[in-house]
């Protein structure tokens, strides 16, 4: 069973130094003293002013001020967290006893495969970037479909929303049209069993295939999968035939038909509105589409 991801929030580090608005000197960072914080020892500069008292954390480029040592201290332990939570989470991904300190960038093609499972959707992003660096190289083509066509991890929706991400562009990561064939197949796939759209992911398969793949076979994958047992992979497949009649108008006509017989044959009544509605604004031309409906346990 997959589990429900966290909204992504972005990771900004350094933090900003407060004793720059004070115009301390460095002539100033006199004092010297250390904390312990999850195990691990900090070594810390100390600046006492007219101010107040400064603290800085100068291998994490981390500073706190306050009228005491002891909230110094206390200011730092609270500004390093984030930064800590964020490396314990990738070494985990990466599976590392502990912390990983070393710069996403500098990771192995493999490890950054690995980091788009990671539990902090901004680190797998970061790891998504470095990958989409390297997309003309082919060398992650083959892993990124086989995380489309995972079936068993628990942060599995996390990685394939960035590999759909990613597949935006999918010509960037296929050497080849057999590669493309794959490709659109483990998305066709994704969308026709999936049981949940935790971070939107099976939404975003049907928006790669409708807004972005537009070829025949795409087209055929989402026309298909709006009769799929899945019931998110047909709400999918029913938004994403809307911008697959803007950069395919050839096709209006059969999926105007296609949605029309789903408005009278859906098991799900929401679904049967929303057909509905979907092929009325494909047929006349609509700029805009109905919102998709959501399911009464997405409400949460």
């Amino acid at each position: 069973v997959p589990v429900r991801p966290s909204h992504r929030i972005p990771f900004h580090w350094p933090p900003h130094a407060v004793s720059m608005d004070f115009h301390v000197l460095a002539s100033d960072w006199s004092g010297s003293d250390e904390f312990e914080l999850d195990g691990e020892v900090f070594q810390i500069s100390v600046a006492k002013t007219p101010f107040g008292i400064f603290g800085r954390c100068v291998k994490y480029w981390n500073e706190a001020k306050a009228n005491s040592l002891e909230e110094v201290i206390e200011g730092l332990k609270k500004g390093l967290q984030p930064l800590l939570d964020r490396q314990r989470a990738i070494g985990q991904a990466l599976g590392m006893q502990g912390r990983c300190t070393e710069e996403v960038r500098k990771l192995s093609r493999s490890q950054l495969v690995r980091l788009l499972y990671c539990r902090d959707r901004d680190a797998a992003a970061e790891a998504q970037k470095e990958i989409e660096k390297q997309a003309s190289s082919g060398l992650f083509t083959e892993a990124l479909i086989h995380i489309l066509d995972d079936r068993t991890h628990p942060l599995r929706r996390i990685a394939q929303w960035c590999v759909l991400d990613m597949f935006e562009d999918l010509p960037a990561f296929c050497r080849s049209p057999e590669d493309e064939v794959k490709a659109v197949a483990a998305i066709r796939d994704l969308v026709w069993s999936a049981n949940d759209d935790y971070a939107r992911t099976i939404y975003k398969a049907g928006v790669v295939l409708g807004g972005h793949v537009c070829s025949d076979q795409s087209a055929e994958a989402l026309l298909a999968c709006m009769f799929a047992p899945s019931r998110v992979g047909r709400r999918s497949a029913m938004h994403a035939v809307f911008h697959l009649a803007e950069w395919m108008p050839e096709k209006r006509d059969l999926i105007v038909e296609q949605l029309t017989k789903a408005s009278k044959n859906d098991s799900e009544p929401l679904l049967r509105t929303f057909a509905a509605c979907m092929a009325r604004d494909i047929e006349t031309k609509a700029p805009e589409h109905v919102t998709e409906p959501m399911f009464p346990e997405e409400a949460d």
